[in-house]
């Protein structure tokens, strides 16, 4: 259904988190390579959505979490999503799931550890794509979809602009990185050419 990720550059990454249900499959996946919770340095939030930060309360870290805004007020209750449209009253209704972290959440804007942030608004306002370029890894969280290595746009009715969205894919290949993964938060990672993968999908959205 979500998907998770954790990267090891020397600093250990937990990008987004699942659902309140996602943290003990989180747990046993991060066993089976090694990891545990206690080992995670730091948490990357793509945006605020309870099947993307609900797991995090459930890992019981000593990590810093860090988000964009206004998504990361969103997160640690300081803000409420408007409820003037579908995806600001779904994320209030829902948001009764999310257990709010014990401390502040951290402003991100340009980089964090080994991370370039490029903000990536459209699904939700604060939406982050987090880029490490060293390890040629896009992670993009709800911007796109992926089905067996190809790029779609996330649906309609869960997006709060889709419009902004698709500026926003539009605005990320434009960079033209130098990434082979793109792994998004819900369906299959682009494991090669995703660099390509990702133009392909600005023209076709453009």
């Amino acid at each position: 259904m979500v998907n998770a990720y954790l990267i090891d550059d020397g600093e250990v990454t937990l990008v987004d988190a699942g659902t309140p249900r996602s943290a003990d499959d989180i747990r046993s996946r991060m066993a089976e390579i090694g990891y545990e919770p206690a080992d995670i340095d730091r948490v990357l939030i793509t945006h605020y959505d309870l099947d993307h930060v609900g797991g995090i309360a459930g890992l019981d870290l000593d990590a810093p979490i860090y988000a964009r805004e206004p998504d990361a007020s969103h997160f640690e209750g300081s803000a409420s999503p408007s409820p003037t449209n579908r995806k600001g009253l779904f994320q209030r209704v829902v948001g009764v799931w999310v257990t709010r972290p014990d401390e502040p959440v951290r402003r991100v804007e340009d980089s964090i550890g080994g991370f370039d942030a490029y903000a990536t608004p459209g699904h939700t306002a604060g939406h982050t794509a987090f880029v490490h370029e060293e390890l040629r890894t896009a992670l993009v969280g709800d911007l796109v979809t992926g089905d067996d290595g190809a790029l779609s746009t996330p649906p309609l009715p869960m997006t709060k602009d889709p419009s902004r969205n698709a500026e926003s894919i539009r605005e990320l290949a434009a960079r033209e990185l130098d990434v082979d993964v793109v792994a998004m938060g819900h369906g299959d990672p682009v494991v090669e050419d995703g660099a390509a993968a990702l133009a392909d999908l600005a023209r076709r959205v453009g």
